[in-house]
């Protein structure tokens, strides 16, 4: 095996001393992760802050008096731009600005509102209704449609529930009481076992899939591969070398972008959670985490035979982009599928399809739900593909056709 640790030694000395491939592999994947996610952070945060800031346009016909106390005081009058017209206005100008965003919500009570109201006794009675008019493609539309009908609405139809009732606790014919059974490591993990599989399956094969073009097809383009192939190394050897090499630096790869992810996802999360933070609060086993590696380690061997097979076939390092980018597609599906299955029931027998398998092993694992059955299908598939890619790559190293164009 003198022969494929020379090729490991070699592969790894021409990335490790080469500042650009280094910085290209390594440093620039997490500088753009970590800048992509808070500039996206940023962009959601300062949307909301401009929804928050703008200052509603409302018109509000034929408002009762008690609608407009409490218009008052509420303090909604202060907070918008408020016009009050009477129930002779003409509102087709105004569902028109609405159309265009130039106004953002239209209110119109009908006649004798509050009488209508207090009136009602029996089943058939008329009902007072309240018209709202807002565009659902305008963000400031939206925001002022669920300002109204929170702050004024609601309370208007607590008054009146008041006044008809009096004791507004006769409506209520019983109470509950709410105890949350949970497992807390289940409970921290299932934000995580939604998106971690897509992660994992993605970065893994995004560091085979750059390292593995540039090995094999960029060295048969640069003249390098011919060399070795005519150096005394057995060409089983030679493959054996590369595949280990290219695992190395995959992991390598993928560790930089797991490490800039979680330096990232915080900043999305408190996007989304108006500024607090969740919480991961997991707690792994030994038997986990070794399980978490084990899987990694048989994706990464998946992935780098995957690639170096289709790489060896091409002639060019653009061809063999063309050729990886349907299995780097099939590798997203994969993953991305387990994003939006939940808890659904899923057969044992699925698990043994590589990378989806992998995906939804992680998964489990992240909430505490591995068996050892699923955990061992889930290598076999990914590890028994592999060893096809393997075989077929050395058949493929051996014949002088795909080497030498001969």
């Amino acid at each position: 095996m003198n022969g494929a640790k020379t090729i490991i030694k070699k592969e790894l000395h021409r990335v490790f001393y080469d500042k650009k491939l280094i910085f290209s592999l390594f440093l620039l994947p997490a500088i753009l992760i970590i800048g992509l996610y808070s500039l996206i952070g940023q962009m959601i945060s300062n949307m909301s802050n401009d929804i928050e800031e703008h200052a509603s346009s409302v018109y509000i016909v034929n408002a009762p008096q008690d609608v407009q106390d409490l218009i008052t005081g509420t303090g909604y009058d202060t907070s918008v731009n408020l016009i009050m017209l009477d129930a002779d206005a003409s509102l087709d100008d105004i569902k028109t600005q609405i159309l265009n965003s130039e106004t953002d919500l239209l209110v119109v009570f009908s006649d004798n509102f509050s009488e209508v109201a207090a009136a009602y006794r029996n089943q058939g009675d008329a009902i007072p209704v309240v018209d709202l008019f807002y565009n659902t493609t305008s963000d400031y539309s939206s925001a002022a449609y669920s300002n109204f009908s929170s702050t004024i609405l609601g309370s208007l139809q607590t008054k009146l529930l008041t006044d008809r009732f009096t004791n507004l606790e006769l409506l209520q014919v019983f109470q509950t009481n709410t105890e949350v059974i949970v497992n807390e490591d289940k409970a921290n993990g299932e934000y995580l076992s939604m998106l971690l599989p897509y992660f994992i399956t993605f970065m893994l094969f995004a560091g085979a899939m750059g390292l593995g073009i540039d090995a094999i097809t960029g060295e048969k383009e640069r003249g390098t591969m011919a060399s070795m192939l005519l150096s005394p190394i057995r060409r089983s050897e030679l493959v054996f070398g590369k595949l280990v090499s290219l695992a190395i630096l995959s992991s390598i790869s993928a560790a930089v972008y797991a490490i800039a992810m979680i330096i990232a996802m915080p900043m999305m999360t408190k996007t989304f959670t108006g500024g607090e933070e969740i919480p991961f609060v997991m707690h792994f086993s030994v038997l986990q985490i070794v399980q978490l590696f084990i899987i990694m380690i048989s994706m990464v061997y998946l992935y780098v035979s995957m690639v170096s097979f289709v790489a060896v076939l091409a002639k060019t390092a653009k061809e063999a982009g063309t050729y990886v980018s349907p299995l780097y597609i099939i590798v997203l599906a994969a993953g991305m599928i387990t994003m939006f299955q939940g808890s659904m029931e899923k057969a044992l027998t699925v698990y043994a399809i590589p990378v989806y398998g992998n995906a939804l092993a992680i998964q489990n694992l992240m909430t505490n739900e591995l068996t050892m059955t699923q955990f061992y299908l889930s290598i076999g598939g990914t590890l028994g593909l592999g060893a096809l890619f393997t075989f077929l790559l050395t058949k493929a190293f051996n014949s002088e056709k795909v080497m030498f164009g001969a």
